[in-house]
């Protein structure tokens, strides 16, 4: 009686590894790891947060993304959730 053979455990997660890293990759050359970048340095300078501050256990609600950078008006667990536009 023949085993049957499969796929080995690392060939799975090497091929994962390589999925991630192909990603990254696309993300930093399509030009969008730029825009990210941009959008940081604009929420660090101790400007106020623009939408809610609501409690970090809580988090944002589903309509919301937490902005991330320092805020003047955000204390310690409190994060500042702004509304998406999409």
């Amino acid at each position: 009686m023949k085993k049957a053979q499969g796929i080995s455990m690392n060939v799975i997660i090497v091929a994962a590894i390589a999925l991630l890293v192909l990603v990254v990759l696309v993300a930093i050359f399509s030009g969008r790891m730029g825009s990210f970048n941009r959008d940081l340095d604009d929420q660090t300078n101790d400007q106020e947060c623009t939408g809610t501050i609501r409690d970090a256990s809580l988090g944002c609600e589903d309509t919301e993304y937490q902005a991330l950078g320092k805020f003047k008006d955000i204390t310690a667990g409190k994060i500042c959730c702004v509304e998406r536009n999409e």
